[in-house]
């Protein structure tokens, strides 16, 4: 007889149930939102703003199509934390929800 993990009860007074979460990890799970949130909106929307952001903070001098794709690049960045944080809090709902069959 083949036994799965899945359909065992709980053994040697092990309790199953879920531990609340802990302060860490639910400012985690809000900077996860935020930061990537934030940088979409204060983003600049022209490429001349990029570069001169990128000259105040660092000193150094990028070129207009640098800036455009630097540009690009954090806003594909942010989106995909945003679907990542996303898909993560849809996967713990979805585990929640199911409970022991």
């Amino acid at each position: 007889m083949n036994n799965h993990y899945c359909c065992q009860t709980a053994t040697r007074g092990r309790n199953n149930t879920p531990r609340p979460a802990s302060r860490w990890r639910r400012g985690v799970d809000i900077a996860g939102w935020i930061v990537p949130s934030a940088a979409l909106a204060l983003l600049p929307k022209c490429p001349a703003c990029v570069v001169a952001y990128v000259a105040l903070a660092t000193g150094l001098g990028i070129s207009m199509s640098t800036a455009a794709h630097l540009r690009t690049l954090l806003v594909m960045f942010s989106m995909a934390s945003l679907v990542f944080v996303a898909a993560r809090r849809m996967r713990r709902f979805m585990a929640r929800g199911a409970g022991p069959h």
